[in-house]
């Protein structure tokens, strides 16, 4: 299971606070304070300590000393607390939109996904697996609502309307404005048997996928290496069939497997550490063109990646103006200037 704890230290580096001493969080509840009040919510000293840890032993295990690490979440605390105080905002957003049903049903997915991939009969069985090797399975679910409602209300308030926004005349305008953006590239469709490494050598794994390689260029049928041997969920009833891809989009290792691959041919193994190998087929392959093709969702999307990161600024704006927000005395100098910089770029300057 020396894969499994690798990818869930990781989850719990991204998504889980640190505990501290039994003492210590005696002491933290006797002397907790609330650092700032949004709307119903609070943010406390503690939470923040707790946040601050996880910063810290993440930067330690990047090669920083403990004091570093220290000094940089110091320097960062008013970040730190700003950015708490956003997510709060978006967390009491996602239950005025009725999304924490969504919200808890993707996190339920993941935790699935994760459990096919290392080839678990239960979700039970993974959680005994993450707490046997030291994570808790509650404060990495945690994490993942955290970010599930981030996405999820930037989709719905912000991308979705952006997204649509545009009248037909400006989408025409914008295409004729930008047609070097919107030439067809070079596409191809791919499928893969995918080897993972989870529990197994991964010298034996690699044998295998030279072996299938050897089978797939002497003539064996792709669909049922596939169904025999891919690790992928439902493997056999996807037929090891992945999607289409720009090839500029590809990542490099995949990028050069398939270069030059017709369809119908291989490409691989390709390796990624500590995750697995895969064998792919080109299904199809596009050539590139010079010649300019209007795409309405091509054109939509390179819009919307103008106007988001703007549209996302300004809706984090409204909420904050909609919402009450009160910092602690001590707080406030290190925290306003940073959780409202965009509400002071519109305030006019006094003489």
């Amino acid at each position: 299971m020396r894969r499994i704890y690798l990818v869930f230290l990781f989850l719990a580096i991204t998504a889980a606070a640190g505990i501290e001493a039994s003492a210590q969080e005696t002491q933290e509840r006797v002397i907790d304070e609330v650092v700032a009040q949004v709307n119903e919510g609070v943010i406390t000293l503690s939470r923040i300590k707790r946040e601050s840890k996880v910063i810290i032993d993440e930067a330690i295990r990047a090669g920083k000393t403990q004091e570093e690490a220290q000094k940089m979440v110091d320097e960062k605390q008013g970040e730190l607390i700003a950015n708490l105080i956003n997510e709060e905002l978006l967390v009491q957003k996602a239950k005025e939109l009725n999304l924490d049903a969504e919200i808890e049903a993707r996190v339920n997915d993941r935790f699935v996904q994760i459990m096919k991939q290392y080839d678990m009969k239960t979700v039970d069985a993974l959680y005994k697996e993450m707490e046997r090797q030291g994570v808790d399975p509650a404060e990495i679910r945690e994490g993942w609502k955290r970010q599930e409602t981030r996405d999820l209300v930037m989709q719905r308030e912000v991308q979705s309307r952006e997204y649509w926004r545009p009248s037909g005349r400006e989408l025409r305008d914008y295409y004729e404005k930008n047609k070097g953006k919107f030439t067809k590239p070079e596409t191809v469709t791919l499928s893969e048997i995918f080897l993972g490494f989870a529990g197994r050598e991964e010298a034996a794994v690699r044998e295998k996928a030279k072996a299938l390689m050897t089978q797939l260029k002497g003539g064996a049928e792709f669909e049922k290496l596939v169904a025999e041997n891919s690790d992928r969920p439902d493997a056999a009833k996807t037929k090891g069939r992945v999607d289409k891809f720009n090839v500029k989009d590809l990542d490099e290792k995949f990028a050069a497997a398939v270069k030059g691959v017709k369809a119908g041919g291989y490409g691989g193994p390709v390796e990624v550490p500590d995750v697995g190998i895969s064998i792919l087929r080109v299904d199809e392959r596009t050539e590139a063109s010079s010649e300019s093709v209007f795409d309405e969702n091509a054109v939509r999307m390179a819009i919307l990646g103008e106007r988001a990161p703007n549209a996302i600024k300004e809706f984090m704006a409204t909420l904050r103006k909609n919402s009450y927000i009160k910092i602690g005395d001590a707080y406030r100098p290190m925290v306003s200037p940073i959780l409202f910089a965009e509400e002071r770029k519109d305030k006019p300057v006094s003489n």
